[in-house]
């Protein structure tokens, strides 16, 4: 009998403490629910975390505010919380962060009833506003935690990845686009300098090169009219262009002094107007033949000078090499503008007269511009083919924005235009794992859903989505990788709740 006596309490004691395990757990569980707010302006992204409202207790709101379109926090300003209920108003003024980013507000609401919650933000003599309407202040602690369960969803496949950590790499969120999308060609492409941006020098007479200086050399800057080097014929036996200079310079002289002298001789009417005119007409010829000579000769043979201020592309010829009139020497370019050329495969023949814009790739800068980017402009697109080449020419022209080099081969999408709307998101955004291809889809600021979509074409800036994404669902467009990551490393409880 005392046996059982004693189960009897040992098993109503275990009990006992099972209810009140269950209570404590129920409390916490009532402790951990927070009430989550999202909003955007032009300025700033806000993410809140707050305890449920009730009349007469202290919320906490704890607000992360990250600056757009950088999505970095906010570091200094003043930021005012607001909580209205009808015409009852309780506020805080926090005049700097409490962390990098984070504002932590106190709160006590006075009357029960729908609410507003509005955030000031005063920064670098600017004001921004964020408004949360249809909040409810609760008569009840209990009365506000039921509700608030009520509300909460369950979430799966989803991750955290918090504002402090989304502060420290460059991310960005955004919505899909819904735009035309047409077919896309991808064709390898060279860049070569565009006519009239180039200028090849070629020899005059014929001698032996003699640089100007001893640091010329390809890619260096030239300013126009600037002496490069010089093409001697002094030591040539036949064709000598020293001898020829010196004969113009001499027969110049000669005719100048006679021209002179018979000019005093005419004021004397020593000598006839005819004679006098005969006279000025050599003095002006050989003035005129020995002036062009001066242009580009000298006594050491010819002067190679820049055409134009740009840099030296091309040096054809070495220092002390012989060159013949004609050949080219050295060319000089500005490099402001240049051409694109490419060729496609014939079956996109149909698809090149509605062309309408083109992204390029630079391999030198791993970046992607638009033609419209680089102020180009498609110049041709070729209607033939030739009898040892079946591909189709193409020619866009680009301003130079230093990330091209005449020469490379780029990559080239070829954009033609859509004729319905498509959804389409950054290839940042787009993540790839054993064939399957996902993006992040935001819950809140701190909670991403990995969801899987179907893509399509690519431009080589944004992916056409086939499936699994609406154009109202805001995704990460940038940093998706480093959210990944953070997924891998399993440092971070996706259950855990938000962690500071």
């Amino acid at each position: 009998m005392r046996k059982l006596i004693f189960i009897f309490i040992v098993t109503a004691l275990f009990s006992s403490a099972c209810d009140h395990n269950h209570a404590v757990e129920t409390e916490q569980e009532h402790e951990e629910i927070k009430l989550q707010f999202t909003s955007y302006n032009s300025s700033f992204e806000l993410f809140a975390e707050s305890d449920p409202f009730v009349t007469g207790q202290q919320s906490n709101v704890l607000s992360h505010f990250s600056h757009l379109p950088g999505f970095k926090a906010l570091e200094k300003g003043s930021v005012t919380l607001r909580l209205v209920t009808g015409d009852k108003e309780v506020s805080q003024t926090l005049n700097k962060p409490s962390r990098k980013g984070i504002y932590s507000f106190d709160i006590r609401p006075k009357s029960t009833g729908e609410a507003v919650l509005i955030f000031e933000i005063e920064h670098e003599g600017k004001t921004s506003e964020i408004r949360i309407p249809n909040q409810i202040v609760h008569d009840s602690q209990h009365e506000a935690l039921h509700i608030v369960q009520q509300d909460e969803l369950s979430r799966t496949n989803t991750l955290v990845f918090t504002k402090e950590q989304s502060w420290k790499i460059d991310f960005a969120t955004d919505f899909p686009r819904l735009e035309s999308f047409g077919q896309v060609i991808k064709t390898p492409a060279q860049v070569q300098p565009a006519q009239g941006d180039e200028v090849q020098v070629a020899a005059s007479i014929n001698g032996i090169i003699k640089y100007s200086g001893s640091n010329l050399t390809e890619g260096q800057n030239v300013t126009n009219g600037q002496t490069l080097l010089s093409v001697s014929g002094s030591a040539l036996a036949e064709n000598n262009s020293t001898v020829r200079f010196n004969e113009a310079k001499s027969n110049y002289e000669n005719a100048k002094a006679d021209y002179e002298r018979q000019v005093e001789l005419a004021k004397d009417k020593i000598i006839s107007e005819r004679e006098l005119q005969s006279s000025k007409n050599r003095y002006e010829n050989s003035k005129a033949l020995y002036e062009n000579l001066s242009q580009n000769f000298s006594s050491s043979g010819q002067s190679i000078k820049s055409p134009m201020s740009g840099f030296i592309r091309n040096i054809f010829v070495r220092n002390g090499e012989y060159v013949e009139v004609g050949q080219p020497i050295i060319a000089i370019s500005q490099n402001k503008n240049l051409l694109i050329k490419a060729e496609v495969r014939q079956k996109f023949a149909p698809y090149l007269s509605s062309i309408k814009t083109a992204v390029l790739n630079s391999q030198n800068s791993k970046t992607n511009y638009t033609l419209e980017e680089l102020n180009g402009k498609i110049l041709s697109m070729g209607k033939s083919v030739g009898s040892d080449n079946f591909l189709i020419p193409v020619s866009l022209q680009i301003e130079n924005n230093g990330a091209f080099i005449p020469g490379e081969f780029i990559e080239l999408y070829l954009k033609a235009e859509g004729i319905g709307k498509s959804i389409t998101v950054p290839n940042k955004a787009i993540l790839e794992d054993q064939g399957v291809f996902y993006v992040f889809v935001q819950l809140n600021p701190e909670l991403f859903e990995k969801r899987e979509i179907k893509i399509g074409a690519t431009d080589g800036i944004r992916t056409e989505v086939l499936g699994g994404l609406s154009e109202k669902e805001r995704i990460i467009t940038e940093g998706a990788i480093h959210v990944k990551l953070s997924q891998s490393s399993g440092t971070l409880d996706p259950h855990a709740g938000h962690v500071h």
